[in-house]
C-alpha cells in the first residue's frame, strides 16, 4: 500500500477524533441511566408560587394530580367495620388485636394500643411499618426493637399516646393472601398484586395508602383519641407512606419520617432504581412533578425528615433539591422552622437512637402539648 496514503488516512482519522462534535463525545460520557432520563418525557420543574393564594391553588391541583395518578381507587367507608379479636392488659399499656374487611377483597388485620390510666382525650399516631423485605412481620414491628431501637407501640403507649398500626398488602398475615394464592408469598405475591392493580385501572401503592386511611378513619374514631391529635410516623416504606399520607389528608397533624426521603429523577441517576419495589411506583408520576411536589403538601403542618447521608435508596442530592423546593412552601406561611430535614454523614439506612429521641421529643411537642385542651 501507498505510503503517503496509509499517512493521509491517519491524519483524516486524527482530525475527525479531534474534532468530533460534543454531542458525540458527551454520550460516550454518560451512563445508560442519564441517557434513559435524558430521552424520556421532561419531568416539568416544580416551583411553589411566591404568593400563598397562588400556593393555595396549585396545591389543589397537585392532590387531584396525585389521586387521579393513584388510579381507580374504590370509594372508602367513613368509619370501617371493626371486628376487636383480642384486648391484653399488659401492665403499662392496653393493647387490642382488631381486622376490617377493605371492601376490595381483602380483610385488615392490625394492632391498636392504649396508653392506661390516661385523664381525657389523647393523642395517637398512625405507625406504617418498613418492607426490607420482610414479609412475615409486618405490623409485628410494632413489638420489636429489631428497626427501631424501642418497640414503638408499647414505647409510645407507655408515653401517653395511642398507636395503630396495621399489615399492608403482602404482609404480616397478609402475605399469601394476594389473587395468587397462598402459595405466593413474599416479593411473588408483592408482584401479581401489583400487576393485578393495573390491569383494574389502579396501583398497588394507591391500594396500600387506602388501608392506611380506612386505618386512620378507625383511629380517629375511638373514644380514648382526641380530635385534632393525629400524627404519622414510620421507617423505609413506612416513612414514605408517612409523608405521603400526610400529602394527602389534613387530619395528620404532623409526621416523622426515616430514611426514603427518595427523590425519583436523582434516584434514576444514581442507578438506584433496584433499592425499592414494584409495589410504590405511580405511573405517569413524573410527567407531572417529582417527589418535592408531594411532600411540599404537608406545608404548614409540622415534619421531620431523617436520612442517612449514605442511603443510596435516598441519594443525598435529591434530598437537598427536596428541601429547597419544601421549605418556599413553608416559608409563604412563616413556618420554615417546622419543615426539618437532617441529613447524617456516613449513615446509612438506619433508625439510630438519635434518630429515636428525635422522633419522641418530635411526637411530644407537637402532639402532647396542646392535648389537654380537648377533654
Amino acid at each position: 500500500m501507498n505510503r503517503n496514503f496509509v499517512l493521509f488516512g491517519a491524519c483524516i482519522i486524527v482530525a475527525l477524533t479531534c474534532f468530533a462534535p460534543e454531542s458525540t463525545m458527551a454520550q460516550t460520557n454518560t451512563t445508560d441511566a442519564h441517557r434513559w432520563l435524558t430521552s424520556a418525557p421532561v419531568t416539568p420543574p416544580f416551583k411553589v408560587p411566591g404568593s400563598k393564594g397562588s400556593w393555595e391553588a396549585q396545591r389543589k391541583q397537585v392532590r387531584a394530580q396525585l389521586w387521579e395518578l393513584l388510579g381507580k381507587l374504590p370509594p372508602r367507608p367513613k368509619v370501617p367495620k371493626v371486628e376487636t379479636l383480642s384486648r391484653e392488659d399488659r401492665g403499662d399499656y392496653v393493647v387490642e388485636k382488631f381486622q376490617f374487611n377493605n371492601g376490595a377483597g381483602a380483610v385488615v388485620p392490625g394492632y391498636i394500643f392504649l396508653t392506661k390510666n390516661a385523664t381525657g382525650k389523647v393523642p395517637a399516631i398512625l405507625y406504617c411499618h418498613w418492607h426490607g423485605g420482610e414479609y412475615d412481620i409486618g405490623k409485628e414491628e410494632m413489638f420489636q426493637s429489631k428497626h427501631t431501637p424501642e418497640p414503638p407501640g408499647p414505647t409510645f403507649a407507655k408515653r401517653g399516646f395511642a398507636v395503630l398500626g396495621v399489615d399492608a398488602y403482602c404482609f404480616g398475615e397478609r402475605n399469601g393472601r394476594g389473587p395468587g394464592g397462598p402459595e405466593e408469598k413474599g416479593s411473588a405475591g408483592e408482584m401479581t398484586a401489583s400487576k393485578f392493580n393495573l390491569w383494574v385501572g389502579r396501583t398497588l401503592w394507591g391500594m396500600m395508602l387506602r388501608d392506611d386511611l380506612m386505618a386512620l378513619n378507625y383511629l380517629a374514631s375511638r373514644p380514648e383519641v382526641g380530635s385534632g391529635r393525629l400524627g404519622v410516623m414510620g421507617m423505609s416504606m413506612g416513612a414514605t407512606r408517612t409523608w405521603w399520607l400526610m400529602a394527602l389528608d389534613e387530619r395528620l397533624k404532623t409526621g416523622v419520617a426515616i430514611a426514603c426521603l427518595t427523590r425519583y429523577q436523582n434516584l434514576i441517576e444514581h442507578e438506584m432504581l433496584k433499592a425499592h419495589g414494584i409495589y410504590y411506583f405511580v405511573p405517569g408520576l413524573l410527567n407531572h412533578f417529582d417527589t418535592e411536589a408531594v411532600v411540599a403538601l404537608i406545608a404548614p403542618r409540622p415534619a421531620m425528615f431523617l436520612n442517612g447521608g449514605a442511603d443510596g435508596g435516598s441519594p443525598e442530592d435529591g434530598i437537598h433539591a427536596i428541601e429547597a423546593a419544601v421549605r418556599s412552601a413553608y416559608r409563604l406561611y412563616d413556618k420554615e422552622k417546622d419543615f426539618q430535614s437532617v441529613v447524617y454523614p456516613g449513615q446509612g439506612h438506619v433508625y439510630t437512637p438519635e434518630m429515636w429521641a428525635k422522633t419522641m421529643a418530635w411526637m411530644d411537642e407537637w402532639l402532647k402539648g396542646t392535648v389537654t385542651s380537648d377533654k
